[in-house]
């Protein structure tokens, strides 16, 4: 597994698995389950956790000792001119350029995507030089829109964020998998360590997970389940499923069996 690197952009990365920094009880916490997890990417909100006021509890103080790296995300932006700002100042701010662009269109419910403005958001952020993540819903159209608009990767939601339902439509993952060629991140709704295994098997590039790992009972268990469901997918993925069948098939051929 050492050559199966997931590519995006100009980046590349050993581990298949990214994690959130959401909803832990605190930023220790925080560092030990994502060390457990084994990810080198870990997204952040920062309208909601600081990582650029060097005055106030800074997450990045916690993980100048390793290797991860952060990702910025828009989570709380709800049009293109929200996201495009705050990652014009993340930039100016902090020097990074390789952002997740999620835009969300229902605030109240569904937290859904606005696939319109994160379209809009996308065109323009990859023209200024950003290595875009795009968080969508699972539509491989939008999904192609994406790819064209200039994504590097495209994070297609398992099911609503947080809910922890798995992957609703697994078909549509391999749709779009089969639509785009940049990297397929499962996105939003996976709630346990099976779930990531499945997205994995399905043909995924990659998973993304915060909710699953952050509100377990053990975060730094889960992140390390999570880790081993990662590999375990993508190796189940890469050697190849047995074909399904109607009906049994011995596991012992039958020809050339002594008869009694």
């Amino acid at each position: 597994m050492a050559t199966d690197l997931l590519k995006i952009g100009n980046k590349t990365f050993r581990s298949r698995l990214i994690v959130g920094s959401g909803k832990y009880k605190d930023f220790d916490t925080t560092k030990q389950a994502t060390l457990a997890s084994g990810s080198q990417m870990i997204t952040v909100a920062v309208r909601r956790v600081n990582i650029i006021n060097k005055n106030e509890e800074n997450l990045l103080d916690y993980f100048k000792d390793t290797e991860i790296e952060f990702l910025p995300n828009s989570a709380g932006c709800t049009n293109a001119q929200e996201a495009i700002t705050l990652f014009r100042l993340i930039k100016e701010a902090i020097g990074i350029e390789f952002i997740k662009l999620e835009i969300i269109g229902d605030t109240q419910k569904t937290l859904y995507p606005d696939v319109l403005e994160t379209l809009k958001a996308c065109e323009i952020l990859a023209k200024e030089g950003f290595c875009v993540l795009a968080y969508s819903n699972d539509d491989p159209i939008m999904a192609k829109k994406l790819e064209n608009a200039g994504a590097s990767a495209v994070m297609p939601l398992a099911a609503p964020i947080g809910s922890g339902l798995g992957i609703q439509n697994p078909y549509n993952i391999g749709f779009i998998k089969e639509a785009i060629s940049v990297p397929v991140i499962v996105d939003a709704g996976v709630g346990c360590a099976s779930d990531a295994a499945i997205a994995m098997e399905l043909g995924a590039d990659g998973v993304l997970s915060n909710t699953a790992i952050a509100m377990a009972k053990d975060p730094v268990m889960m992140a390390e389940a999570m880790k081993y469901a990662v590999i375990a997918g993508r190796k189940s993925f890469l050697s190849g499923r047995i074909e399904k069948k109607s009906y049994a098939s011995p596991s012992s051929p039958i020809f050339g069996m002594a008869r009694l």
